[in-house]
């Protein structure tokens, strides 16, 4: 929030290393998408930017997973109370729901997915109309993370066949539609099946609904298979304190608690850099993001 009232922000390309000032002023933005686990440190600041003119979205990730595979995420309990609350403040179409990552595990098989993502769905019917779901995504940093917590916790891990990743969708797909939600499948288009759909989770069409007017943005996905639109991600890699074993975006959690204790509210940064290269480069953006 002060960085928005600031009307800037600098961000550190996770490559390069270069500095980027990105502007956060009105006319520079049209629209915040706010990924989070835990809405409720920042529910009682969401007026504030409405009132400054910004439409939003919540992309908000409620699992409910066991604790030897999520360590510090709120309960579900408390998401759910933050769901309602967002829809009293905000309305139906603000909010997003994500079952996001699908986790396949001794601790979480497909019963369990089956039997959990109904029992949330029946909790958040009518705070939200969408659901996002995808698969674990295993590159090496994540094989080695839950390799690591397989072995202190005792649990065993997979990777499952296309085959019965889309069985799994579909029965997800049918619980989803009797509460009210369309799935939609995040950056696996192999896994779209009937009542499933091309997540777009950065979605202009969307915010135009939220804020009344209309926006020019091309789609523009992050990665391969992303349906979203254009964006500007102003977030920052192993800064999360959360301990989900299975994230792409934390190397190690010691690393990112560090990094949390580390933050300075007052910098301009997320999270100060201490290796990065000074840019002369002034970043315009139409979509600003911030994971949280």
């Amino acid at each position: 929030m002060q960085r928005l009232r600031a009307g800037f922000c600098k961000m550190v390309n996770p490559y390069s290393r270069k500095i980027s000032r990105v502007e956060l002023r009105r006319p520079a933005v049209d629209g915040f998408i706010f990924w989070t686990k835990n809405l409720g440190p920042f529910l009682k600041h969401l007026t504030e930017v409405q009132e400054r003119g910004y439409p939003f979205i919540v992309q908000y990730t409620i699992n409910s997973y066991p604790r030897e595979v999520e360590t510090s995420v709120v309960d579900a309990s408390q998401s759910v109370a933050h769901a309602s609350a967002l829809r009293e403040m905000f309305g139906p179409h603000v909010m997003v729901w994500r079952y996001d990552t699908i986790l396949c595990s001794s601790l979480t098989p497909r019963e369990f997915h089956v039997d959990n993502f109904g029992r949330l769905a029946r909790a958040l019917s009518g705070t939200a109309d969408e659901v996002v779901v995808s698969f674990a995504q295993l590159y090496t940093k994540t094989k080695r993370n839950l390799e690591a917590a397989a072995q202190e916790n005792g649990f065993t891990w997979s990777n499952p066949p296309l085959k019965e990743k889309r069985e799994l969708i579909r029965e997800l797909a049918a619980i989803a539609r009797t509460y009210g939600f369309q799935l939609s499948v995040c950056s696996q288009r192999d896994l779209i099946v009937p009542d499933a759909r091309d997540a777009r989770c950065v979605d202009a069409r969307r915010l135009e609904l939220i804020g009344g007017s209309q926006i020019k943005a091309e789609l523009k996905g992050n990665r391969p298979e992303c349906g979203c639109f254009a964006s500007r991600d102003i977030g920052e890699y192993d800064t999360c304190p959360h301990g989900c074993v299975y994230c792409y975006a934390v190397q190690n959690r010691r690393l990112a608690l560090r990094r949390f204790h580390q933050h300075n509210p007052a910098s301009e940064f997320l999270f100060e850099p201490p290796d990065a290269v000074e840019s002369s480069e002034t970043k315009k953006t139409t979509l600003p993001l911030f994971r949280t």
